[in-house]
């Protein structure tokens, strides 16, 4: 359930700037308000703050069946704990911690300056994190550098082995959504875990802030003509680029590692890049975007039980958007919409063009896959993918990791998205997988 709500209010956050016209205190009391109705039960009042997009994409019946869906997993609301406020991107973001019976979450809710609810996200209260065993921190040092050229500049983090090099290099490329530079979710740092642990072990790490994360306001006023291009690739690119610049970093061992969705574009990523010497899929997808919706609400629904009428509607739903996804008469500036989620007629465009495994099978250079097999969202179904392209690659290695789930931590029995809210590090056995990997190389 939180995963939803988190994926709407992600894709619901590429609006144009705003600038709140009220305060800190009169936002902190509209949420604060919100949460009285929420426990309630009084959705429709809730419903009338939403604007127009959060509105589509959570009416009344759906925010009642997502709130009573959380209670179930948490237990009865008791009280506010915690209030914090912030500016982000022109909207005045309101963060409320909140005791329930079991655990605490954090309901986050974005004002625009018409005081309107224009993001709604039902969190876990992270636990700070902490350096997984296998990273020495006396072996490397850190520093900020900055990717790409305006009007697209990020910030990012190399992470270097003490020593005057050269060493081999990866960049690392975040999943779906937007994420910072360490893939934060929950108390998870998957892309800080591995960032210290493979710079412990000798090779430089780059990894810096989403496009998405950073300007999705920007991107908001073009958001017609998105496709991956802008979201990922050109980004990637210019960190590997980067990483060529640099004296310490040697120019022919640089590396691409993407986790999920950077995963499935790592072939793309590389293709036709000299500056890449091989790619690493860590969870990376081969089957339709469509089909993946669809075979994921049918796994979520299926663990709570005989499917009610709440689920056939959102089994339905998914199932439309794999019809509309692959519609011949979709055009670039139309929108598809996923599970009430409006997705760009050009995203989906450019992904349906796109093939990952045939990809990978043109490429030359060394490729590994990485699979948890707990992992609800890519699954043996998109390794059999992979396996089967590259079936002829002279140089493919295969790692299979029973019991990690999608970030590659311990996954539950069954696996949940309840596996994303636990802190966790990503396993050694997958870290010294990649070191070695390189070090063969």
């Amino acid at each position: 359930m939180n995963r939803i709500l988190t994926s709407a209010a992600a894709s619901l956050a590429l609006l144009s700037i705003l600038t709140p016209q009220l305060s800190a205190q009169d936002f902190e009391a509209l949420a604060k308000g919100v949460v009285q109705e929420l426990a309630g039960r009084q959705f429709d009042k809730v419903e009338a703050q939403f604007d127009a997009r959060v509105s589509s994409a959570l009416p009344t019946e759906k925010l009642q069946s997502l709130w009573e869906a959380t209670l179930a997993q948490v237990g009865a609301f008791k009280a506010v704990t915690s209030v914090t406020s912030a500016e982000l991107q022109g909207y005045h973001v309101i963060t409320l911690t909140c005791a329930f019976e079991k655990t605490p979450l954090n309901l986050r809710l974005a004002f625009d300056n018409e005081s309107k609810i224009a993001g709604l996200h039902l969190l876990p209260v992270a636990a700070p994190w902490t350096a997984p065993d296998y990273a020495s921190p006396s072996a490397f040092h850190e520093h900020s550098v900055t990717i790409g050229t305006d009007p697209w500049q990020l910030p990012g983090t190399l992470t270097e082995p003490n020593g005057a090099g050269p060493f081999p290099a990866i960049v690392l490329v975040q999943g779906s959504g937007p994420h910072d530079e360490d893939e934060t979710i929950g108390s998870n740092k998957p892309f800080k875990d591995l960032a210290w642990g493979l710079a412990s072990r000798g090779i430089v790490v780059l990894r810096y802030e989403k496009r998405t994360h950073k300007y999705a306001a920007q991107l908001a006023k073009d958001l017609g003509n998105l496709t991956v291009k802008e979201e990922v690739t050109d980004d990637a690119r210019a960190a590997a680029a980067l990483l060529a610049s640099r004296p310490e970093v040697r120019k022919d061992h640089i590396y691409i590692l993407g986790h999920s969705l950077g995963g499935m574009l790592a072939p793309r990523i590389a293709e036709g890049d000299d500056h890449i010497a091989g790619i690493i899929i860590m969870a990376g997808s081969t089957r339709p975007l469509g089909q993946i919706v669809v075979d994921q609400v049918k796994y979520l629904s299926s663990l709570s039980g005989p499917v009610g009428d709440g689920a056939k509607k959102q089994i339905g739903a998914a199932e439309k958007f794999a019809q509309d996804y692959d519609s011949p008469a979709l055009k670039p500036g139309e929108t598809v919409s996923m599970m009430g989620i409006p997705v760009p007629g050009s995203y989906v465009l450019d992904l349906r063009t796109y093939d990952p495994a045939a990809t990978a099978a043109r490429l030359k250079i060394p490729i590994l896959v990485l699979q948890g097999l707990s992992d609800y969202q890519v699954t043996r179904a998109d390794l059999e993918g992979w396996e089967k392209a590259l079936a002829g690659h002279n140089n493919t290695t295969v790692k299979t990791y029973p019991g990690l789930c999608h970030l590659f931590t311990p996954g539950g029995d069954p696996p949940s998205p309840a596996d994303y809210d636990k802190p966790g590090h990503v396993a050694k056995s997958t870290l010294e997988d990649i070191a070695n990997w390189i070090g063969a190389l």
